[in-house]
C-alpha cells in the first residue's frame, strides 16, 4: 500500500505546480521575494514605509456553488477570477490596494491540467486587480469528494493609509449614490439559481435571445473586479465617502453596511436597466421583487457615495477605468437603512 493507492497522487501535484508557473509569473509585483514552491509566500513591505499610518486589510471568500456550473460545463478557466474578485473587491471597498493573494483548491482527484486551468483564472483575477499570486494549496480529498469535484477559495491582503480608508464616518444627507454595473450574477445566490434553472449541460448550453448568449455563458460570466475603478476615482481627486460591495444579501443587507448612524440610503430601482438574466431568474423562479433585491446584485456590483459636486468627476473616472456607472439614489437623514423605490 502507498499514498497513490490511498487516492493521493503526489506526482500529479508536482505536475500541477509546474503547469501553474507560467500563469503565476504574470501576476508578479516588485515586492515579491523568491519564487513559487517555498513553504510560505514572501512579500516585502518596504513600500508601506512611505505611508503615514499603514493599515493592512484582508479578505477571504470562495465562489459558492457557482463551481457546480463550471463542473457541469467542464469550463474551469474563469472561476478563479470569481474567487479573486470576491476578496479584492472587499479590500478595495475599504479603500485598500490589494497586494497579494493565496488560493486553496480542494479536489477529489488532482488532474494537473484541470488544476492549472483553474489557477489560470486565479492568475487572471490577480492581474486584473494588481495583486500578486504568491502561493496556494491543492489538496486531494479522496473519499470526501467525488473524483471530478472541487472547491475553490482564497485569501487576499491589501494596504491603505489610515487617512484614506473609506469608513462612511463623514457621510451626510445630500450625498449622491453611484452604482457601478455588475457583469451578471457574480458569485452569490447560486444555490437559488440552481433551483430555478435546470442544471443539465443541455439546458446550460441553450441559447436565449434575451441574453444574447447561452444560459451557461451568462451565469458563468466572471465577477467584475472594481479595484481599478475605485483607484481611478481616487486619482481623479474625488473622495469616496462610503462604499458597499453588493454581494450575498443584495441591497438590503449590504447597503446599510456603508452607512453611519443617522443616515438613510434611498435607491431608485428605475435609475438603470436591470440585466436580462435577473428578469429571467425572477420570471422562471417566480421570485418576488424584494427577494431578488435581497439575494442578488441586480446589475449593480458596487455602490459608492460622493458629494453632489463630485458626481461628474467620479463617473468620468469610472468610465476611464472601463466600467459603467449610474446615479442610483441619494443619502437622506434618518434611521440607518435602505429604501428601494
Amino acid at each position: 500500500m502507498d499514498y497513490k493507492n490511498a487516492g493521493v497522487d503526489i506526482e500529479a501535484g508536482y505536475k500541477s505546480v509546474e503547469l501553474m508557473k507560467e500563469h503565476i509569473k504574470k501576476t508578479m509585483r516588485p515586492e515579491v521575494i523568491g519564487g513559487l514552491g517555498g513553504f510560505s509566500g514572501a512579500f516585502s513591505l518596504a513600500k508601506i514605509k512611505e505611508m503615514e499610518e499603514p493599515v493592512l486589510l484582508s479578505g477571504t471568500d470562495g465562489c459558492g456553488t457557482k463551481v457546480k456550473l463550471a463542473m457541469v460545463l467542464d469550463k474551469h478557466d474563469t472561476i478563479g477570477i470569481d474567487a479573486v474578485a470576491m476578496c479584492v473587491n472587499d479590500i478595495a471597498c475599504a479603500g485598500g490596494e490589494p497586494l497579494f493573494f493565496l488560493d486553496y483548491i480542494a479536489c477529489g482527484k488532482n488532474e494537473p491540467e484541470k488544476i492549472a486551468t483553474i489557477v489560470s483564472g486565479v492568475a487572471e483575477g490577480c492581474r486584473q486587480s494588481g495583486a500578486a499570486l504568491i502561493g496556494g494549496e491543492t489538496a486531494e480529498h479522496p473519499g470526501l469528494m467525488a473524483e471530478d469535484e472541487y472547491d475553490l477559495a482564497g485569501f487576499a491582503v491589501g494596504v491603505c493609509d489610515k487617512k484614506d480608508m473609506i469608513t462612511g464616518e463623514n457621510l451626510e444627507a445630500g450625498d449622491v449614490l453611484i452604482g457601478i454595473a455588475s457583469s451578471g450574477v457574480h458569485s452569490n445566490g447560486f444555490s437559488l439559481v440552481r433551483k430555478v434553472f435546470d442544471m443539465s449541460r443541455e439546458s446550460l448550453e441553450t441559447y436565449h435571445e434575451c441574453l444574447g448568449r447561452t444560459l451557461g455563458e451568462a451565469l458563468l460570466e466572471p465577477t467584475r473586479i472594481y479595484v481599478k475603478a475605485l483607484e481611478s476615482i481616487r486619482k481623479s481627486g474625488v473622495t469616496i465617502k462610503a462604499c458597499s460591495h453588493i454581494t450575498g444579501g443584495g441591497f438590503y443587507e449590504n447597503v446599510p453596511r456603508m452607512l453611519r448612524e443617522g443616515t438613510h440610503a434611498v435607491i431608485r430601482k428605475d435609475s438603470y436597466e436591470v440585466p436580462a438574466i435577473f428578469k429571467m431568474l425572477a420570471e422562471e423562479g417566480d421570485i418576488e421583487e424584494q427577494m431578488m433585491y435581497n439575494t442578488f446584485n441586480m446589475g449593480i456590483g458596487m455602490v459608492i457615495a460622493v458629494k453632489e459636486s463630485d458626481v461628474e468627476a467620479a463617473m468620468s473616472a469610472i468610465v476611464a477605468a472601463g466600467d459603467t456607472s449610474y446615479v442610483i439614489g441619494q443619502i437622506e437623514a434618518g434611521e440607518k437603512g435602505v429604501t428601494l423605490c
